[in-house]
């Protein structure tokens, strides 16, 4: 998904033949865009409240529950869908500890697979029906007011630049809006909630790559992106890195190499210095730009260095070795582990120090990040108002 792959395997290494991932451009059934129409459209009223009061927070803070979606689909993932059902439903039991989740299931039969799988503790609902499991760029975005009000906004998924069929997932921001009784606005420009991050304090970031793309955005210059996405998330600084066109499906998301934690602080992965591929290229350049870069309020950036494994147990070359791709939920983090015993620990010491008072839980995710993503890549969080 993101491009932070390994090209250090280790030799415990999964199976040859793994089934098509995030990452395979070419794997999809190319969709027009007409065939996201009906899920681009905002459905119920626009906010009442001024715009300008509502804005997204960073992740970091209370959650009402954490959305989710479960991978049915053969045909996306072959042999290798038991396995990923598996991680879901770990990741989901794990984030249950600290909150609830809620699980969007294709249809019945699905919902009491995932039931069996995921247990009591997950909520899985099937009147929001999802074609796979990447949740933070099909579920909506939520923005708060700071005075108990919110909504939520629809980025108009259309499967990652129309790469991809996933006519359900179009329409998963505006049937979780419904679902909430929150009032859901599309707004002025295509993309994903993996493509952006957020501090909740006025400053975003993303790749150039993935949003100003024709594929998403055709017409648009980088101006007029950068202006409809602060507008939407109610920033008023946005800072761009460039990324990577087309070597993945997202054309890189940048929630795998770089994350706010905080206003004013950054985490970046960096690769071990051996690698010279072109995702570590980028992960170099993104450590180099944010290092120079301000926020909305002037602060020079502080920037926490974590660094990649060197070792994994799998051989997938589309597999996505991303520590920071972690998701934080109320009381704790939930992060990947690869079976580097040294960087793994490092790299959760790392998380531990950026979020004290959280318990930090490092879980393998193998299967999904052979699918080209991670842990905060199959979650949304829904902010408390």
């Amino acid at each position: 998904m993101h491009g932070v792959r390994s090209n250090t395997p280790s030799p415990a290494s999964e199976a040859a033949g793994a089934g098509p991932s995030r990452r395979s451009v070419l794997g999809g059934v190319l969709l027009g865009a007409a065939g996201l129409a009906v899920g681009g459209q905002a459905v119920l009223a626009p906010a009442a409240r001024a715009a300008a009061a509502l804005r997204v927070p960073s992740d970091d803070v209370a959650h009402v529950r954490t959305w989710m979606a479960w991978p049915a689909s053969s045909a996306i993932w072959g042999r290798q869908l038991t396995g990923v059902q598996n991680d879901i439903a770990l990741i989901a039991k794990t984030i249950a500890r600290f909150e609830p989740v809620v699980m969007c299931a294709p249809d019945a039969s699905s919902a009491s697979a995932a039931r069996a799988k995921c247990g009591s503790t997950v909520t899985v609902i099937s009147s929001i029906p999802v074609d796979d499991l990447w949740a933070r760029d099909t579920a909506p975005v939520f923005r708060t007011d700071g005075q108990g009000g919110r909504d939520a906004i629809g980025l108009g998924f259309n499967g990652w630049g129309n790469k991809q069929t996933h006519a359900k997932d179009a329409r998963v921001a505006a049937n979780i809006a419904a679902y909430d009784r929150l009032a859901f606005t599309r707004v002025g420009f295509t993309g994903e909630g993996g493509a952006i991050e957020t501090d909740g304090d006025g400053t975003v970031m993303a790749t150039e790559s993935s949003l100003v793309n024709s594929n998403r955005n055709p017409g648009m210059t980088k101006a007029q992106v950068e202006q409809a996405v602060l507008a939407a998330y109610g920033a008023s600084k946005m800072i761009w890195v460039p990324g990577i066109k087309g070597q993945d499906i997202t054309d890189d998301h940048i929630d795998a190499t770089s994350r706010f934690i905080a206003p004013g602080v950054v985490m970046v992965q960096v690769p071990p210095a051996n690698r010279t591929d072109i995702w570590a290229q980028d992960a170099r350049k993104q450590l180099a730009i944010l290092s120079a870069a301000t926020d909305a309020r002037g602060r020079r950036l502080r920037v926490i260095r974590i660094d990649g494994p060197d070792t994994l147990r799998s051989t997938n070359p589309d597999f996505v070795d991303s520590y920071v791709n972690f998701h934080v939920c109320n009381g704790g983090v939930v992060m990947s582990q690869f079976g580097d015993r040294t960087k793994d620990e490092a790299a959760r010491q790392v998380v531990a120090a950026a979020y004290p008072g959280r318990q930090v839980v490092q879980l393998d995710t193998d299967r999904v990040g052979g699918g080209g993503g991670g842990i905060h890549c199959s979650t949304m969080q829904e902010p408390v108002p």
